[in-house]
């Protein structure tokens, strides 16, 4: 399906969903059971229902629905993952999947780098955030419309971390899991480069203006 984009909707509400409004020409919409409110809500119309129905989300006559039981070994969440990358689509944003419920807003962050290992392109967004899962390579971004950007290491430790184009930039360090070191970093305002020779982390563009 070559670089068509999924969304997939999550049960968390959100409040405005004005950072979705890139989003409106998604090829595929998908709902992790209540996630059909906030697609709903947020004004998409649903392609696919994936749940069990204990978060408020339930079938729509017409709607294709994947049916789970409620004792299950994964989250609606992970299920419309699932479901949705064997579909066929290599690109795919999750969002209303952030707050609430600690663990599965973890989880979700986790879903990223399961992501990651299919050779998926996601991202979590949220009115607040972008959050990527990077693996051993460099990327280069911009923070138009956010005012801050973090690395958070997943691995114990990160090594030949190099930041350019920010305002605290970094040449091959080496970042350890818990430290601060990469919290809070901001862009010159161009384009910003992040390199990690070793090591997994989340890259979080966090502060939307």
């Amino acid at each position: 399906m070559g670089t068509e984009i999924a969304l997939i909707f999550g049960s968390s509400p959100c409040g405005s969903w004005e950072f979705l409004q890139p989003y409106r020409g998604a090829a595929h919409v998908v709902c992790a059971d209540g996630g059909l409110l906030m697609a709903e809500e947020a004004g998409f119309r649903p392609d696919e229902y994936v749940g069990d129905s204990d978060s408020g989300g339930a079938p729509r006559e017409g709607l294709p629905a994947i049916l789970l039981p409620p004792e299950k070994n994964l989250t609606d969440l992970q299920a419309a993952y699932e479901r949705t990358r064997d579909e066929g689509y290599r690109e795919i944003v999750l969002t209303a999947c952030t707050g609430g419920r600690q663990d599965h807003h973890i989880a979700n962050l986790q879903l990223l780098e399961t992501a990651r290992r299919d050779g998926i392109r996601a991202r979590i967004l949220d009115p607040w955030n972008e959050i990527l899962f990077l693996e051993e390579e460099s990327i280069t971004f911009r923070c138009d419309g956010f005012r801050y950007f973090s690395l958070l290491p997943a691995d114990r430790e990160l090594r030949g971390v190099t930041i350019t184009g920010a305002k605290y930039p970094l040449e091959n360090v080496v970042v350890h899991r818990g430290d601060s070191l990469t919290v809070s970093n901001e862009s010159l305002g161009g384009d910003v480069s992040v390199t990690i020779g070793r090591g997994s982390a989340w890259l979080i563009l966090a502060g939307r203006k």
